[in-house]
């Protein structure tokens, strides 16, 4: 387990810029003396202005194993997001259908399937509110790309920070109030549950939040 930065890739794109993967290899690397690159299988992604826990395999078996668990979504993932708006209800599952646009990098979002769509599903409980700040504990179901981030604002409640998805806020960055603060799965070989917790730094747009952690 790692904790992304913002602003980092989780793998490298045609930019060349750093990313997860790479960062992750060096550090294998260094630490168990390897000639080579050291094996680092991603097994799930954030945005690039999105921070918190990853998770990543340190070998092809482990990588199958828990990329099994990924499809049959056994895996808990738990994110914290900040909006400044509250929504119509403190908590609820809600399902929307996904249509990917590779042209604008966005999905589009819709409450009834269309031709390529997608079902995206999410559980959101709203944890507290400060100085205008709404603060939300998100459950993903499915992992869709910009998931969150879409259905948030699809249901009137655009992440602070989103400039794809509530780009006609004000923003004090375009740092994204995003953060993957939680993760469960199996152990590849010994099959304990694995239980990852961190909250983010108190900046930004998390500063003054973090009266609501640790989240029971």
């Amino acid at each position: 387990m790692v904790i992304k930065p913002t602003n980092i890739l989780s793998q490298s794109d045609i930019t060349g810029e750093d990313s997860m993967v790479e960062l992750v290899n060096d550090y294998l690397r260094i630490k168990y003396n390897k000639p080579g690159k050291a094996y680092v299988g991603l097994l799930h992604r954030l945005d690039r202005p999105v921070s918190g826990i990853m998770v990543f395999a340190k070998n092809s078996k482990s990588f199958e194993r828990m990329q099994k668990q990924i499809k049959y979504r056994t895996v808990d993932k738990y994110y914290l997001a900040i909006s400044a708006k509250k929504a119509e209800k403190l908590e609820q599952e809600i399902t929307h259908f996904l249509v990917k646009d590779s042209k604008l990098n966005m999905v589009k979002v819709s409450s009834e399937p269309v031709e390529g769509s997608k079902d995206c599903i999410l559980r959101y409980k709203l944890i507290g509110e400060k100085n205008g700040k709404f603060l939300y504990l998100i459950k993903l179901i499915t992992g869709r790309p910009h998931q969150i981030r879409a259905q948030m604002a699809f249901i009137g409640c655009p992440l602070m920070g989103d400039i794809k998805y509530g780009r006609y806020l004000p923003k004090e960055s375009h740092n994204l109030a995003l953060f993957s603060f939680k993760m469960a799965i199996d152990h590849p070989v010994i099959k304990e549950r694995m239980i990852w917790e961190a909250y983010p730094e108190s900046k930004g747009y998390w500063k003054g939040m973090e009266v609501f952690f640790p989240i029971k």
